[in-house]
């Protein structure tokens, strides 16, 4: 496909396994998203603790921070297509039991996060297929086509999952989840074909070796360290208004009806820009223009918040936040897919596991400490002001951003990492 004419998303669902692996995702992610919604509920009902049910949304986001490279290494070992396979039927399974009346709430809490537990492997060998099924111009559109529909699936997610949740049963929400998880294993068993491991048996050590790899791979490289940083330092700081929205509106509005709408929009003004951004640089951009909006999208981002230090009301804070999140939903899948293409085959799904803990460190580690200095400024001047050192810090990054053609091509001869042998027949990895 050449670039002068960009690659379609009728070009990317033409390829059958592509298909089946973005429904499988559509159900996977709405699947998620709605568990977490509907867990929230029921551990607020079983124990009317704001605090309780705060925890059971945040637990949801424990075994990526915990478990995710060592789990990522998991889907090397095996066939992408059987851990996605088993990984969402035991989904399906765990869930289900929450259907049970009477489960108390540390099991509810714990079967959370077992769920959560076993998606980790799913999305590491899903990243790790992609670039095995479609061709290199194919896989920067799907990746635009995946990352705004996982926007898209959390606001549904969401929004069913407590529609469902609150207004009728948590418990029919817990049997849809399960009903979607299930699905999503139907489509990968039938519509993906069968492949070998990406690491053979000869080739295994031990899995925190097997992680340690990963890291020494993205970090190891200076192409993919490059990408690794970028995507941690934007994430960090676009994630910023959705964490603190609460507050923000809070702050704007004394009437707890109009905060709970002010804090709703805000909260989906990012994902609603990251799907805008997305759709347009994905459709309408070519591949090597793409890759020239990469430095001044990522300082873009940040700067579109700066003006919060003003105070705006609440219609200019959305407007703002929609707009910094089609920066990022025009950068990230690009990203995304330059990521993928300079890793050897065998180490995607463990790379993918580094970038995912990273990122949930990024942003973790900026909600909490924006929302620290919040309780002792304005948010709006905490914000702002933090834009602004995104801002300073997107500039130095984007300086020492490569020049020279695609990150892909900068690492296409990059050898996987150097490691310790156990054994004779471990002597080499395929590249």
């Amino acid at each position: 496909m050449s670039d002068d004419r960009p690659v379609t998303f009728r070009d990317v669902f033409a390829v059958s396994e592509y298909r089946a692996v973005y429904l499988a995702l559509v159900a996977s992610w709405i699947g998620d998203y709605l568990a977490r919604a509907a867990v929230t509920v029921l551990v607020y009902e079983r124990t009317e603790s704001v605090t309780l049910s705060a925890a059971a949304f945040a637990t949801s986001y424990l075994p990526w921070l915990l478990f995710g490279p060592l789990l990522a290494a998991v889907a090397e070992r095996h066939s992408y297509r059987s851990v996605m396979v088993l990984g969402d039927l035991t989904r399906a399974a765990l869930i289900l039991i929450l259907v049970v009346p009477g489960v108390p709430w540390p099991a509810i809490l714990g079967l959370l996060f077992a769920v959560t537990l076993a998606g980790v492997p799913i999305q590491a060998a899903r990243s790790a297929l992609m670039p095995v099924i479609l061709s290199r111009a194919q896989l920067a559109v799907a990746m635009a086509a995946n990352a705004t529909t996982v926007q898209a699936a959390q606001v549904g997610g969401y929004l069913i999952g407590a529609a469902v949740a609150a207004a009728l049963n948590p418990h029919l929400a817990m049997v849809l989840v399960g009903v979607l998880f299930a699905v999503s294993a139907l489509l990968v068993g039938g519509g993906i074909g069968r492949r070998p491991p990406a690491m053979p048996e000869e080739q295994r050590t031990h899995l925190l070796r097997e992680s340690a790899d990963g890291f020494r791979l993205v970090f190891g490289s200076p192409a993919l360290r490059a990408i690794a940083l970028l995507a941690f330092s934007i994430s960090a700081f676009s994630i910023v208004p959705e964490g603190l929205a609460a507050a923000w509106a809070a702050q704007g509005d004394p009437s707890s009806v109009t905060r709970g709408v002010d804090q709703g929009l805000i909260m989906a003004a990012g994902p609603v820009g990251f799907v805008i951004g997305g759709l347009i640089t994905g459709r309408l951009v070519t591949q090597a223009t793409r890759h020239r909006l990469i430095r001044p999208l990522a300082v873009l981002a940040p700067l579109i918040l700066v003006p919060a230090l003003t105070a705006p009301p609440v219609p200019v804070v959305v407007m703002l936040t929609l707009l910094s999140g089609a920066a990022l939903g025009g950068l990230m899948p690009t990203l995304n897919t330059q990521f993928v293409l300079c890793l050897p085959h065998g180490y995607r799904a463990r790379a993918f596991g580094v970038m995912q803990q990273g990122l949930q460190v990024a942003q973790g580690g900026a909600v909490l400490l924006t929302g620290f200095l919040a309780d002792r400024a304005s948010v709006p001047l905490v914000v702002g002001l933090w834009s602004v050192g995104g801002v300073g810090l997107m500039v130095v990054q984007a300086l020492r951003w490569p020049r020279t053609g695609p990150q892909a091509e900068a690492v296409a001869e990059t050898p996987p990492p150097a490691r310790p042998r156990f054994r004779e027949a471990a002597g080499r990895m395929d590249g």
